[in-house]
């Protein structure tokens, strides 16, 4: 076996949504592809999961290596492979290990504040000019609100609405308990509401 290959936060696959029964059995044949050698096999898993990782990522905060996180996130993923119990769909199991990496980033870093906050940039629209200007207001409304949500919150938010997670894939991923993933969704969504109804 050899190291994941490269990948970009760019790349493909990774839809919205967490990983359905079929996707995960693909994931499951991948997986057992690979372990026989089977190179494109883990380019493949890289390509269905990557763009959903930097997603996270930047959800989270992450605002620079986006790209070096989510490899990392796939080299310390192979390379610990045998250690996947399936107990969780493959795409929760990432989440988690990146989410290991992040904070272990911010702990060896924690001079760098300039991750929390979303650019205009980052927001690609394909609306008229009108619509553009009515959506960038809201966007940048919306990251204010996002941006006031405690570091945890932030994290069950994202993957909650952005990823489709259910509340026991987000208790994985962030080491909780379903309940309080649940009790964090659901402060992140009322704080929001409350903050874009001011």
């Amino acid at each position: 076996m050899s190291d994941a290959p490269r990948v970009g936060a760019g790349s493909g696959g990774g839809g919205v949504g967490s990983a359905g029964t079929g996707d995960d059995q693909r994931d499951r044949e991948l997986i057992a592809r690979w372990k026989a050698g089977d190179e494109r096999a883990a380019t493949e898993l890289v390509e269905r999961h990557s763009a959903a990782l930097a997603r996270f990522a930047v959800a989270s905060g992450e605002r620079n290596e986006v790209d070096e996180l989510v490899q990392d996130t796939f080299v310390r993923a192979f390379g610990s492979l045998d250690g996947f119990r399936g107990e969780s769909t493959f795409r929760t199991w990432l989440f988690t290990i990146e989410r290991r990496l992040l904070l272990d980033r911010r702990r060896a870093d924690k001079r760098r504040r300039d991750r929390d906050e979303l650019q205009e940039d980052d927001a690609a629209t394909e609306y008229d000019a009108l619509d553009s200007v009515v959506a960038d207001e809201t966007q940048a409304r919306l990251r204010d609100a996002v941006k006031r949500l405690s570091p945890t919150q932030r994290e069950v938010f994202s993957l909650r609405v952005a990823e489709g997670l259910s509340y026991k894939e987000i208790a994985e991923a962030v080491g909780t308990t379903e309940g309080a993933a649940r009790v964090h969704y659901h402060n992140a969504m009322r704080a929001v509401k409350e903050f874009l109804d001011e």
